[in-house]
């Protein structure tokens, strides 16, 4: 592995590291921390950290802006390290571009004072969005890595993808939008027993929130049959190994995130399972970008 694939890597590390740090300060209200300033904190550059939310919503405006130096640097690197039109340069791009939107989103939740306590459907909607443009995010990052080691542009056209592959990646961003809105419906109306929350998701006088958060694990299910369906096919035609061990940690990944939704229904939603559930979701969406990555590839042109 070269050393700008291994800082790739790092870098996409880091980044899911900030990814479930954001989801926390969402989990604990934390997201008025530093009031409705932006880019400072309440007013200053380097401001007191007078309670518990000001101080993890100031660690989470500091870990992101280091995730978008690092990003930077990665594109620096990628462009002085490989020639012209190679695929690490675009990648790299795209990921620039896409935290500089996770940022500007981030920005505009804080500036609109959609955080803490509110309630709004913009908020809803911009959260959606905000966990959309996080897949594609990673994604880019994940190409970038995965890019850095190619000596060079293919010159074939790529493969396409199954069908059922591009059900599970447009399921992955339909499901990742519901994600936001009921994880938003989990902080905000917190039920004491899973009977009162069935209730409140069935009930016509519920906030919007609640009566969409039980649209999320049927989306979910739906989108894990897809993704399952789609990696057996791949095991069982002849591809390349590469694309079979990927196919097969993309079965794993996806199991274990569904016995880790159950769970988190069933226990209504804490703060750390909810941080699990992001995680293995986040490889859920890595391990999908990889294999598509690899069945995307040119297939070499027979030796005459």
């Amino acid at each position: 592995m070269s050393s700008l694939a291994r800082f790739a890597w790092i870098v996409l590390a880091y980044n899911g590291a900030v990814i479930l740090w954001g989801a926390f300060v969402r989990a604990t209200g934390s997201g008025a921390g530093c009031g409705s300033h932006w880019p400072t904190c309440n007013g200053q550059i380097v401001p007191r950290a007078e309670s518990t939310e000001t101080l993890i919503e100031l660690t989470h405006r500091t870990t992101s802006g280091l995730a978008l130096l690092a990003v930077v640097a990665l594109v620096i690197w990628a462009f002085r390290a490989r020639p012209h039109q190679h695929p690490v340069r675009a990648a790299a791009i795209w990921s620039l571009v896409f935290i500089l939107l996770e940022a500007g989103i981030g920005a505009g939740l804080v500036l609109f004072e959609w955080v803490a306590g509110d309630k709004s459907l913009a908020r809803g909607f911009v959260m959606g969005a905000h966990l959309v443009n996080t897949l594609l995010l990673l994604a880019a990052l994940t190409m970038t890595a995965r890019a850095a080691d190619t000596t060079a542009e293919p010159r074939d056209p790529p493969r396409p993808l199954g069908h059922w592959l591009v059900v599970g990646i447009v399921g992955m961003f339909v499901t990742a939008a519901s994600g936001g809105i009921a994880a938003l419906g989990d902080t905000l109306f917190p039920a004491r027993t899973l009977l009162e929350g069935l209730q409140a998701d069935l009930s016509v006088t519920s906030h919007v929130f609640l009566r969409l958060r039980s649209f999320h694990p049927l989306i979910a299910a739906g989108t894990a049959l897809a993704l399952i369906a789609s990696a057996l096919q791949v095991r069982g035609e002849p591809p390349s190994t590469r694309a079979r061990t990927a196919a097969t940690a993309l079965i794993a990944v996806v199991v274990a995130q569904v016995s880790i939704g159950a769970l988190d229904v069933l226990l209504l939603a804490p703060i750390s399972l909810q941080m699990i559930h992001l995680a293995v979701a986040d490889a859920v969406w890595i391990a999908l970008v990889l294999l598509a990555l690899e069945l995307r590839r040119p297939t070499p042109a027979p030796i005459a």
